[in-house]
């Protein structure tokens, strides 16, 4: 057995909070788009603004979860950063376009 196993501190993942925790966070994210989406079309953000603004909302909740766990013991709560974020990203951007187009529709068709 070498020294460094011996250093490092056992991990141990309940899989039961994870999912949890992931569950929770995927119902945050739907919400997040949903209002982003919602705003972004009453102030008429199209385009290049509109991404921009969603990328901004996603990243913001993103850094309001690392936060909340603990800048230093996310790790109790989520096994990685990067795939929070890029999940974030990717895996709610039709909710957003979806509640973007409704709302602009909505007020800026005559």
């Amino acid at each position: 057995m070498s020294t460094k196993a011996k250093n490092e501190p056992a991990v141990a993942y309940s899989e039961l909070a994870i999912r949890n925790n992931l569950s929770i966070v995927e119902y945050c994210r739907t919400s997040v788009a949903a209002v982003s989406g919602c705003t972004a079309g009453v102030l008429g953000l199209t385009g290049l603004y509109g991404a921009l603004f969603f990328i901004v909302a996603v990243t913001g909740f993103w850094l309001m979860l690392l936060f909340k766990a603990g800048i230093d013991s996310w790790r109790k709560f989520f096994i990685s950063r990067k795939s929070l974020l890029i999940n974030g990203i990717f895996g709610h951007f039709f909710t957003y376009i979806l509640c973007w187009t409704f709302i602009y529709g909505m007020v800026h068709v005559y």
